[in-house]
């Protein structure tokens, strides 16, 4: 901003404070019109952004006792005619005032320019990102992590984090002001949470999913079988005579538990066939294949392809 433009604003009024207001008071309005006009929340509204930018300038003053009294006396030569609207007048009571602290030397430069985004205000830090692995148990009830950074300023940097139960692989998590540093504040930092797999349970948003082996006869003839939970503990699911391959048993309310809501656990069942089946094995599924030669699976096969 070239300095004549500096002066010639008000920026008392421009920032909504007094001129006897304190130094807490401007931060505090400060803070209150950025939480308004910051650009991530006007959403690209041009004029909104020219004033975000225009509050930000008049803080970047106001909150510098030094640059503060700068301008409060050069604005009051100003509207006593002793500095024209072209430029400063170094003759009179400014005769040989130096300005460069206010305005970076040579009063035309912009001062702001190695704080301030173009037409964004102060800049943040840097959003950082980082990623972490956890157990499938850990991702469903949740766990506490320290995780690593890369050092900032020459010193460790390390972060404690809950990771919420019921969060997803691949899901993201933004930490507010754990990023790098910034005139305006500090960055967020995001980390992106995998998740390694189960050898027995996997999931479909709150459901928990697993396979359950049975055996032919237990199909056949139904039963009553053990089936362990994320919990540790075991429900017994029955298995009703008849029961083909794949289909799918629901048990209530085992599933993910989260403030959405509680999932089940869908167990889907699998008829396992012997490999391998002598003597007396051999005999009765040979017997029982006599008896029950009247049911074919297959009945309808051809017509249902022919369709």
């Amino acid at each position: 901003m070239a300095a004549k433009d500096l002066y010639e604003k008000d920026l008392y009024l421009i920032l909504g404070v007094k001129k006897s207001d304190d130094a807490a008071a401007v931060k505090k309005q400060y803070r209150k019109l950025a939480r308004e006009l910051h650009p991530d929340k006007t959403k690209g509204d041009k004029k909104l952004e020219e004033k975000f930018k225009s509050v930000s300038e008049a803080y970047e003053v106001l909150s510098d006792d030094k640059k503060r009294a700068e301008y409060d006396e050069m604005r009051e030569a100003f509207k006593g005619g002793r500095i024209p609207q072209g430029g400063p007048n170094f003759g009179g009571g400014f005769q040989g005032a130096d300005f460069s602290d206010l305005f970076g030397g040579g009063g035309s430069q912009d001062i702001f320019g190695t704080i301030f985004g173009a037409g964004h205000g102060p800049r943040r830090g840097q959003d950082l990102a980082a990623t972490t692995t956890i157990s499938f148990r850990d991702s469903i009830f949740g766990t506490e992590l320290d995780l690593k950074l890369a050092p900032q300023g020459g010193k460790a940097n390390s972060v404690t984090t809950r990771i919420p139960g019921g969060i997803n692989d691949g899901a993201k998590i933004k930490l507010k002001g754990r990023g790098g540093n910034g005139p305006a504040g500090p960055g967020d930092l995001f980390v992106t949470v995998n998740v390694v797999k189960h050898p027995v349970f996997s999931r479909n948003e709150l459901n928990l999913l697993m396979s359950l082996p049975v055996t032919f006869t237990e199909a056949a003839l139904g039963a009553d079988i053990k089936v362990p939970t994320i919990d540790g503990d075991e429900v017994t699911v029955r298995i009703a005579p008849g029961t083909p391959s794949g289909r799918t048993l629901r048990v209530k309310s085992r599933g993910v538990k989260t403030a959405r809501g509680t999932g089940d656990l869908l167990i889907t069942v699998e008829v396992q066939v012997p490999q391998r089946v002598d003597g007396k094995a051999k005999e009765a599924l040979e017997a029982f294949a006599k008896a029950t030669e009247e049911f074919n699976p297959r009945i309808d096969l051809a017509q249902r392809a022919r369709a």
